[in-house]
């Protein structure tokens, strides 16, 4: 049997190079604040795998994404085991563009400490006298550059995602650049309007884009799962203040309140915090989660 190591490993998954395509494998690890917290949370990898399994099914009409199978029967007998079933995604290959598409359709996290200092977010200028928590008129697209393990993403204007895209795609900067940010609204759009149908507020996201072979932009990496976007509860959604959430801001707020823990949970923040996963997956799927 041929024996696969990872090719890359990020703060939570692994990619595989399976030939002409890519195995990306969702781990149970959990990260916040850019640190690989100590605890694994059970159940996790397969929870995030089959949600993108459903968003990129659900949006394949608006833009391609490199999902081939969630099934490790048509993976490499390495992968046919327990450890990688249900968590493992066989991919297209894309050469991935280093702007991370990160899309805003409510006023929350580091978006309202910056509106509430100077009005803008990432140098978007808002409407006065929003709240907390609060639906932006319309969705804003508020692009990155990827950093390293390690280093914070930095937060870059429309005009300087084109000049990243120019410098590695020479002539066609304008081009991905407007591309990938119609892609990311009109993803937003229509995933937001369906969750908030099934009582889900996708309050933020971010969508990573890459080029297939004929360089056509391909939806790539997890989609609209709690690790990637903000998710709250419909019911008892307020503006004017924080919301809970079905993410890792449970795990978010535990650290800060325990700045003493090293990274360490304790097992009743890792179980809530797989069971909102589940909640999320539940309502999204209208499917119990096996």
């Amino acid at each position: 049997m041929q024996e696969f190591a990872p090719i890359k490993e990020g703060k939570v998954r692994e990619v595989y190079d399976n030939g002409d395509s890519l195995i990306i494998v969702a781990t149970d690890r959990i990260s916040a604040f850019d640190v690989i917290l100590k605890n694994k949370i059970a159940k996790k990898g397969s929870i995030l795998t089959q949600m993108s399994k459903f968003w990129f099914d659900f949006t394949k009409d608006v833009v391609p994404n490199h999902m081939l199978s969630v099934d490790v029967k048509d993976m490499p007998k390495f992968f046919q085991n327990d450890r990688f079933d249900g968590n493992s995604m066989m991919c297209k290959k894309l050469e991935m563009l280093p702007i991370e598409c990160i899309v805003r359709g409510y006023i929350t996290g580091s978006g309202w400490a910056s509106y509430q200092e100077n009005g803008t977010v990432c140098g978007i200028r808002l409407p006065e006298g929003l709240k907390e928590s609060e639906k932006l008129p319309e969705a804003i697209y508020t692009p990155s550059t990827k950093a390293e393990i390690g280093l914070h993403d930095e937060n870059i204007s429309f005009e300087r995602s084109i000049e990243v895209l120019e410098e590695k795609f020479p002539g066609h900067g304008a081009e991905y650049a407007t591309k990938i940010k119609d892609a990311t609204l009109a993803l937003y759009k229509k995933c937001a309007d369906y969750a908030y149908s099934k009582g889900i507020i996708i309050a933020d996201t971010k969508f990573e884009f890459g080029l297939d072979e004929n360089g056509n932009i391909v939806l790539g990496d997890e989609m609209l799962t709690p690790d990637s976007s903000r998710f709250w509860p419909l019911e008892g959604y307020e503006a004017g203040k924080g919301q809970p959430s079905f993410d890792k801001q449970f795990v978010r707020d535990w650290l800060k309140a325990n700045p003493d823990s090293d990274y360490l949970l304790p097992a009743e923040v890792v179980t809530k915090t797989v069971d909102k996963y589940k909640e999320a997956f539940v309502l999204l799927t209208g499917k119990e989660f096996e």
